[in-house]
């Protein structure tokens, strides 16, 4: 692979070289497919010439069962090739979409960088699919080829200046017929990147829509779509006429090269230079050629949208690394000692923090911008500037991004739930662990509670990221799911901002117990949380401001007492 990753071309030819044997079969039989139909027009005319003309009923059984064995063959290599052709694109277009799909999940991130998740979504489906079309078009474009050449020969056999045009004329057709796809390509690229940010919108609007509805702004939210729609759209429509008029063009040109052939084949027969089955012969393949040449111009403009769907996916493919791959792994079972030294990440200004093993500890900030920076940090999602980040004595930035998160689980505030069971929900992170632990975990969270009220109890099928709940059984879900990680080090972003505060307490009370022997960080204000804590860090300015326990910080200290009980 290229410096710097993939480049479109590359991504093609991977496409097809993937599914060679495939193609080469297609491919074969496509061939052997268009030169059985360019043979029917030859065996007409010989059948004329040798059997009705002479009037010999032998000679023109003898041609009817060839005919007869010439159409058996391409329709049985018609339907194996086009059922063979459709099964290597189909391959191709999945094989590129577990590719989208590792890169997007690569635990050293970056493929998300400046995307939203909806065009992703779409590179992920439509540009996948085109470049995998590749695959099922070129075993078209080679038999189609054949044809010609097949043709050629055989009107080089009738007649040679008849088989010198047909040679003479096809490559500067083909050549034509490149020219004429440039602009298709590059409106099919636009079309495509138009089309993945209204997905993208519209995804992030339908991810939203509580919110949206809570502060009124519908009709805004509906202009702000409207919009996307409306220029995806437009170049959609300009993507459908600059292939209309690409395929227009193509077939013109094509019908004033069959025309020439037909008009000379006329002539040269009125000359007494070829026979009346010549003739037949000649004018049977002028036709002919035009299935072969729209095959060529359906060819090109799959082709063409291919190659601007595949520098999009080679975008994603060459996507950055949002942090560099280290290659240790923590010491067999992580202790959990996490230690922060001089941190500069964005809103954090040279933080120093030490979070010893098994500790409970709460972390308060009224400003979400070092909140999140933070958690990008301790999940190793952004690698500081300046500092490090150390668990049990070693950098992040030396460990595995993988192993380490199989030792340390961020749990943010906006989690998601997936389109399956509750149960399913909170075992998804809890691979390796036992049912006690997940159900400690249900317990804990009050999961369970909530599965209680659900019809089918906890293997109630969850709607999409969990609509189907309320803002805090979501919440108490997710919670749960962290819980059944089990990972030595924990930390948890506002888990419960909106669970009631009856809830909230009980939660408190069993999330120590839950936790015990193993490090949590809790980023929060709510005092139901931080009053079980062993100790509470206050982060102001991006800098550590005070350090203690709760009691005591709501005792002395007013700024504290504001951000928490205000």
């Amino acid at each position: 692979m290229p410096v710097g990753g993939p480049t479109g071309g590359l991504v093609l030819r991977d496409a097809v070289r993937g599914q060679r044997r495939r193609v080469v079969s297609a491919s074969l039989l496509g061939m052997t497919h268009q030169a059985c139909e360019a043979l029917v027009p030859v065996v007409i005319g010989a059948a004329i010439d040798t059997a009705v003309a002479t009037g010999s009923t032998p000679a023109l059984l003898r041609w009817l069962l060839v005919l007869g064995v010439l159409f058996l063959v391409l329709s049985t290599c018609y339907r194996t090739s086009a059922r063979i052709a459709e099964g290597a694109g189909e391959h191709a277009a999945h094989r590129l979409r577990l590719e989208l799909g590792a890169r997007v999940l690569d635990p050293r991130g970056g493929a998300d960088a400046h995307r939203l998740p909806g065009a992703l979504t779409s590179i992920a489906t439509n540009d996948a699919r085109r470049v995998g079309s590749v695959a099922t078009v070129l075993p078209y474009g080679c038999a189609a080829i054949a044809a010609l050449v097949v043709s050629a020969v055989a009107l080089l056999r009738i007649s040679v200046p008849l088989g010198l045009l047909v040679l003479l004329g096809i490559p500067p057709l083909l050549w034509l017929g490149h020219r004429i796809s440039r602009p298709l390509e590059r409106r099919s690229e636009a079309e495509q990147e138009s089309a993945a940010h209204a997905s993208g919108v519209a995804a992030d609007l339908v991810s939203g829509l509580r919110v949206l509805k809570g502060m009124g702004a519908e009709s805004a939210a509906v202009a702000r779509y409207r919009t996307t729609s409306q220029d995806s759209l437009a170049a959609a429509l300009r993507a459908a006429r600059s292939r209309a008029g690409h395929e227009g063009a193509l077939l013109a040109l094509t019908g004033v090269f069959i025309a020439v052939i037909g008009i000379t084949g006329a002539y040269l027969a009125m000359r007494g230079s070829i026979s009346v089955g010549d003739l037949v012969a000649a004018v049977g393949l002028a036709q002919f050629l035009l299935g072969p040449f729209q095959l060529l111009a359906y060819s090109n403009a799959e082709f063409a949208q291919a190659r601007a769907s595949a520098r999009r996916i080679a975008e994603v493919l060459a996507s950055p690394a949002a942090v560099d791959g280290g290659d240790r792994a923590p010491a067999g079972t992580a202790a959990g000692h996490v230690r922060l030294r001089d941190v500069r990440l964005g809103s954090l200004r040279g933080i120093d923090l030490d979070l010893p093993a098994g500790s409970l500890t709460g972390v308060v900030t009224r400003d979400p911008a070092v909140a999140h920076d933070l958690l990008l940090a301790l999940a190793r999602e952004a690698d500081p500037a300046g500092g490090r980040v150390e668990l049990d004595g070693v950098p992040l930035t030396e460990l595995d991004p993988d192993r380490l998160r199989r030792s340390v689980l961020v749990a943010p505030h906006d989690a998601d739930l997936f389109e399956s069971s509750l149960l399913e929900n909170v075992r998804a992170g809890a691979a390796g662990t036992g049912a006690e632990a997940v159900d400690a975990a249900l317990t804990a969270s009050t999961a369970d509670e909530v599965a209680r009220l659900l019809p089918d109890g906890a293997d109630t099928v969850l709607a999409e990221r969990g609509r189907s709940l309320s803002g805090g059984q979501r919440q108490r879900v997710a919670l749960a799911r962290a819980l059944a990680a089990d990972r030595p080090v924990l930390v948890l972003h506002d888990p419960t901002t909106a669970v009631d505060t009856v809830t909230e307490s009980r939660i408190a009370a069993r999330l120590r117990d839950v936790r015990q022997g193993r490090t949590t960080v809790l980023i929060t204000t709510s005092p139901a949380l931080l009053a079980v804590t062993d100790r509470v860090v206050v982060l102001d300015g991006g800098t550590v401001t005070a350090d203690g326990a709760h009691t005591a910080l709501v005792a002395g200290d007013e700024t504290y007492r504001a951000a928490v009980l205000g």
